[in-house]
């Protein structure tokens, strides 16, 4: 027989075979309500956290979402790739591909190079850090309409602030953890042990500060026999911290002749004060430090705010320690990040569940309009500035987030 006569067979069975599946790659199908979610690695050189362990991405993904980690995402708590990527993830080689996901999650703000990486109208969850915050950072992200959202502004349903307190109970941990440290022997300390044992009277502790960190590194404290006062500038936190973690507590307001005299004699001095609206955390000046018992210890939990002492400068969590006036300065910022995995954890059991709501009302934006307290977080939307506090502390314009959102109907 002639070709000719097999031709129209062969054109019958080419249009059929188009119909199967092709060796070339296809694009996965997203599945409406389905996120994609971008995990950077983090560039900040004292961050060691990530925000999802392996488990949450693994959850996640079951639940249809994608999760785009950058290679080495979680390195610093530990976490590998392949961990990763055996329960789902997928692994990116490039920011730019971990930036182009509807739904940026990282712990540390993004630099303005990597705002310029993401998608316009994208979304964008991680800390605000006010202390460092520049307009600029403003600026881009309204430039591209990005929806950002602060986790440390987040509330959960009873009006607390689920991120900070976790943070601050990791960081009061490790306060306690670098205190004994640096108090024994090996670490060129005192040669004391922190709390106290039956007939040897309790070592002294000092707080600034009246906040989360505060009450938690309070109670641990305590729970080890340690004598615990604390200084604040505000009345009705003195009493709140009174009523958490005992009304036996000593608590003070700020004032010079006190606190010189209780620092004269303290054994471990915590500096936790939170700037509000550009106040000055430096309540401890440089004599008052002088007159402090060789070898006390001065933490520093504010330093990333500017710090409580004037004495005070930043420090690393690889050389962590210097002395000045023969007092030992602990000034290494984010605390938390010293116990990586562990703050890990922590973070990735508030977010998941977080995501997968997102996921169910199908988006951020949907997200805000339905969860008063996950609204609480946003601080830009469709180009705009929405908080009040940013906006009044670098004389921007802003606009109340309720009101843009009925501009929307």
């Amino acid at each position: 027989m002639s070709k000719d006569h097999f031709k129209p067979i062969m054109d019958a069975l080419a249009k059929h075979s188009a119909l199967y599946p092709q060796e070339s790659p296809m694009k996965v199908k997203e599945r409406k309500g389905s996120l994609i979610i971008g995990i950077p690695k983090e560039l900040e050189l004292q961050e060691n956290r990530t925000c999802l362990t392996p488990e949450s991405v693994g959850i996640l993904v079951d639940n249809g979402h994608q999760v785009l980690l950058e290679a080495g995402a979680g390195a610093a708590s530990k976490f590998t790739d392949q961990q990763y990527s055996e329960k789902g993830g997928q692994i990116a080689y490039t920011r730019k591909e971990v930036f182009e996901a509807n739904i940026i999650l990282k712990v540390e703000p993004p630099t303005l190079e990597e705002i310029e990486l993401m998608k316009p109208k994208s979304s964008l969850i991680s800390a605000v850090q006010m202390a460092s915050l520049k307009p600029e950072y403003i600026t881009a992200l309204n430039k591209k309409k990005i929806t950002s959202v602060g986790f440390e502004f987040i509330e959960d349903k009873g009006g607390l602030k689920p991120v900070v307190r976790s943070m601050s109970e990791i960081a009061a941990n490790c306060i306690v953890t670098i205190s004994g440290e640096l108090l024994g022997n090996s670490g060129n300390g005192m040669g004391v042990i922190f709390g106290g044992v039956t007939g040897v009277p309790p070592i002294k502790l000092i707080i600034l500060g009246a906040g989360t960190i505060a009450e938690n590194v309070a109670r641990a404290a305590r729970h080890l026999g340690a004598d615990v006062k604390i200084f604040d500038n505000h009345l009705y936190k003195l009493r709140r911290i009174k009523k958490e973690v005992g009304e036996e507590l000593y608590t003070s307001m700020i004032d010079n002749y006190t606190l010189t005299k209780e620092l004269e004699t303290a054994d471990v001095v915590v500096g936790a004060l939170r700037s509000e609206e550009g106040s000055s955390l430096c309540v401890v000046t440089e004599e008052m430090v002088s007159k402090m018992r060789s070898d006390a210890v001065i933490i520093d939990v504010s330093i990333s705010q500017g710090g409580c002492f004037a004495t005070s400068r930043m420090t690393t969590h690889e050389n962590p320690t210097y002395r000045m006036y023969d007092v030992i300065h602990y000034c290494v910022p984010n605390i938390a990040s010293r116990a990586s995995r562990t703050a890990t954890k922590s973070l990735s059991y508030i977010f998941t569940p977080m995501l997968l709501q997102i996921g169910r009302v199908r988006g951020v934006e949907e997200m805000m309009a339905e969860k008063d307290w996950f609204r609480t977080g946003v601080y830009t939307y469709n180009g705009h500035l929405t908080s009040n506090i940013i906006g009044n502390k670098f004389s921007l314009p802003w606009k109340d987030l309720d009101l843009l959102f009925a501009a929307r109907f």
